[in-house]
């Protein structure tokens, strides 16, 4: 989830709040609420208030492990001169009927000048590299024989990555990968591959101004990192728990649609445990009060999206305060501007805990059901805003009013709800167009098709949609495609008022 376009800090709280408003959703200080709507409101939707157990994860099918990529990355951070050596070995099998005759990589860095400069790049296992050329984001790489369907492909790397200082631009996008004073954000940092398509070939987009562009396949991940001239107190967050050996950190995640790590002088470290998973929460000194709000409010969040739409897939969550003015989700991480961390106001009625509880629904909307980020993004941020609703609805019925008045309504929403981060509306305020369509206006289909369905259809229907595409890329054509078997509630005038194109 990126909320919101990033300006230049000026210190003046007034200032501030407008600035994190617009991460979060807004474009001005938080409204008064008006009176609630008077129609019929819902029934408030409940669940036991508890997080002392949740289900265990649902085994992958053996097929799709071994269709997994698998990333070896070995990497050496100079944290004083912010660079990183980076040995990558990738391992790729072809699942599909056709053959293969390039292979492409996403490198992200190759957006920053001078960020990225291989070494090299060859096969070790299967087809010899034919060609191998940089475009845009990208590497290919021609093969000299192809790769057919079964057979596996493994390619060795090496580069080395300059890492770019986060300065904040007003009309530029938050920047995440990179390092500041206080921090040094490693994602989206090593090569990986996008999903390969049957018949369609690569599934990988440019960069837009606002949005994700990443698509992610579901992938194995081993990092090993060493760090050169740490300075004291250095903290390490990841998207999987250590361990170490000397001087190297090793990681091991299954499974995942990302490897994200944040490092840290400045950061303190507390943990919850939901059943058989650990939040990992890190925060900035002066913000622990606030902190421990965003881990109880993380632990309740994920123990209630356990339930209402599948296990949680890992065994740690790793919460970190961001030295950004953003908000951004990675499989097993998220970050969570410290502008929110500023506005704590002590209550459930603030964007701490609403952003709290949608960057943990990214968990399940874009970790475990993927979906195409650039075209269709409001199949995980409109389902990742509704699920703040879920949560105020069972643990903070009293500030449900406020969720829904200052959240969402207050903008008063329009657009169609699948719109890409392409469309560049022909407004003053691109991003607040973009954000109101497929955020907030997904929000609103979202609650409109609950009444319509009543809840039991509405949940049963968000379950098994879940359950289908456990580890896939959905798309609407899935979710439509499901929605129409799971009620008979004639759903086409509804559809036609939110979106542009329904198959």
């Amino acid at each position: 989830m990126r909320q919101g376009l990033n300006h230049t800090f000026k210190g003046i709280l007034s200032i501030l709040t407008l600035w994190i408003l617009t991460l979060a959703g807004a474009c001005a200080p938080i409204p008064t609420p008006t009176p609630a709507s008077t129609a019929t409101p819902l029934p408030v939707f409940t669940a036991t208030p508890t997080h002392t157990s949740i289900p265990s994860p649902t085994p992958t099918p053996q097929e799709n492990i071994l269709s997994r990529p698998r990333y070896t990355l070995t990497a050496v951070l100079d944290y004083p001169a912010h660079s990183l050596n980076v040995q990558e070995r990738i391992a790729y099998t072809h699942a599909a009927e056709e053959s293969l005759s390039e292979v492409w990589l996403v490198m992200d860095a190759l957006l920053y000048p001078g960020a990225f400069q291989m070494d090299s790049l060859q096969s070790v296992s299967g087809p010899a590299l034919k060609d191998v050329r940089q475009e845009r984001i990208w590497i290919k790489a021609q093969l000299k024989t192809p790769l057919q369907k079964g057979e596996t492909l493994e390619l060795d790397m090496a580069y080395r990555l300059n890492l770019p200082a986060r300065v904040a631009q007003e009309g530029l996008r938050p920047q995440v990968f990179g390092w500041s004073e206080r921090q040094t954000n490693l994602v989206d940092w090593y090569a990986y591959l996008p999903p390969y398509i049957p018949g369609e070939g690569w599934l990988a987009h440019p960069p837009g101004y606002y949005g994700e562009h990443q698509v992610y396949p579901l992938s194995d991940f081993e990092v090993n990192l060493q760090v050169l001239g740490a300075p004291a107190g250095l903290t390490i967050a990841a998207s999987a728990p250590e361990s170490q050996r000397g001087e190297w950190y090793t990681y091991t995640l299954e499974g995942a649609r990302t490897f994200a790590l944040s490092l840290s002088p400045s950061l303190t470290h507390t943990t919850r445990q939901v059943g058989t998973v650990i939040i990992h929460n890190y925060t900035f000194p002066y913000h622990q009060n606030a902190g421990e709000r965003v881990l109880n409010t993380a632990a309740q969040a994920l123990e209630l999206y356990a339930r209402l739409f599948s296990p949680y897939p890992h065994q740690h969550l790793a919460v970190v305060e961001a030295d950004f003015l953003d908000g951004m989700e990675y499989d097993g991480l998220f970050f969570l501007s410290y502008g929110f961390y500023n506005l704590d106001n002590g209550t459930p009625a603030q964007y701490l805990v609403a952003l709290t509880a949608h960057e943990t629904a990214h968990q399940w909307f874009y970790g475990v059901v993927g979906n195409d980020q650039a075209l269709q993004p409001w199949l995980d941020e409109a389902l990742c805003t509704y699920a703040e609703k879920l949560y105020y609805e069972t643990y903070a019925p009293e500030a449900l009013t406020w969720w829904w008045e200052a959240r969402v309504k207050y903008y008063q929403p329009r657009g169609y709800v699948d719109d890409s981060i392409y469309n560049p509306h022909g407004e003053a305020q691109p991003y607040r167009a973009y954000r109101d369509a497929v955020y907030l206006n997904g929000a609103v289909f979202l609650d409109e098709l609950r009444r319509a369905m009543g809840d039991e259809a509405f949940f049963d229907f968000l379950r098994l949609y879940v359950s289908e595409n456990q580890g896939k890329i959905a798309s609407a054509r899935d979710f439509f495609g499901l929605l129409r078997k799971m009620t008979s509630v004639p759903l086409e005038p509804l559809l036609q008022r939110f979106f542009q194109f329904i198959p």
